[in-house]
């Protein structure tokens, strides 16, 4: 039995499309399909439609109300944690990525050719500055947290049950689920796709999130920061020597009469922001570290309904 679990968040335009189109899958998969919807919190009515509409359908499915918004990853988790099939996958719910590529990863892990199976994206039908947000966005993440990710990025994946309980033993707070994947390693394949153009309501996916997510995955992920810290900590001192040399030296050579308040000033100006640098780079760390210490739950769910 395959298990898709699908984050809802401000899609209740998309949502009798999602239906049918879960209704279809269900039927080419002769009713093994288990439907896990997990609403994370959102402020429209798709829990109040998905409520109303999923018994008439006949799927196997289970409704989560998250207590507020986690974000993505966490109702992704919660779905995870939920199901209860052979196979997990995710698909998202304003059908961008096409129904039919949960099949196509299925048939690769029912082969047992992989035990995660991603979705990479060939190309995508959305506006071009979207398309360049993205494209800086991927970029900058497989140069400095995933160098195996793919030039498109990664939404979408399917497991087997052995993967999906590694990746739920990870109980890292402040994470990105997708370098788990990676992380994790296990075999891997992908599946190449044509992301769709979005055809009711807006993403949710701002570039505030897509900033925050950067920065959670490469605090977790990677000692970047505190690589080009120290680099820039060894090059403040080259500098100082080399401005007090010059002051030194202009002293002894009578170029200098007085001592400069302008030089004063920027040096001053230099090490006072290289140490508020250091230490909200430090203090960033310090605070991933110290929200694992509190063990709470990566989301809570008020609800859950089986039909």
């Amino acid at each position: 039995m395959l298990s898709l679990i699908v984050p809802v968040y401000k899609n209740e335009e998309s949502l009798p499309d999602l239906l049918a189109a879960l209704q279809d899958m269900n039927g080419q998969l002769a009713g093994s399909l288990e439907v896990v919807l997990v609403v994370d919190g959102s402020p429209d009515r798709s829990y109040a439609i998905l409520q109303e509409r999923l018994p008439a359908t006949g799927l196997r499915a289970t409704l989560v109300l998250l207590t507020r918004n986690f974000g993505a990853f966490a109702a992704v988790r919660m779905g995870l944690e939920l199901a209860a099939g052979d196979f997990f996958a995710v698909m998202a719910a304003d059908l961008q990525e096409p129904p039919e590529l949960a099949l196509q990863m299925l048939a690769l892990l029912e082969q047992d050719q992989a035990d995660v199976v991603i979705a990479e994206r060939a190309m995508r039908h959305d506006p071009w500055w979207q398309r360049w947000q993205s494209q800086l966005f991927w970029t900058l993440y497989r140069r400095y947290v995933v160098a195996d990710m793919p030039p498109g990025g990664v939404d979408v994946f399917a497991c087997n049950r052995a993967f999906r309980d590694a990746l739920l033993a990870l109980q890292e707070r402040r994470s990105s689920l997708i370098a788990q994947i990676f992380w994790l390693g296990f075999r891997r394949a992908g599946v190449p796709y044509v992301r769709l153009p979005r055809r009711h309501g807006q993403s949710a996916w701002t570039w505030r999130k897509k900033v925050a997510y950067l920065a959670d995955s490469v605090f977790a992920f990677s000692d970047l920061p505190l690589r080009l810290l120290v680099r820039a900590g060894g090059l403040g001192v080259l500098v100082a020597l080399a401005l007090g040399g010059a002051a030194i030296v202009g002293r002894l050579m009578g170029w200098i009469d007085v001592p400069g308040y302008a030089m004063t000033l920027i040096v001053i100006l230099f090490f006072g922001a290289l140490n508020l640098l250091s230490l909200g780079i430090v203090g960033a760390y310090a605070w991933r570290a110290y929200e694992n210490t509190k063990q709470r739950p990566q989301a809570l769910a008020l609800r859950v309904q089986r039909f």
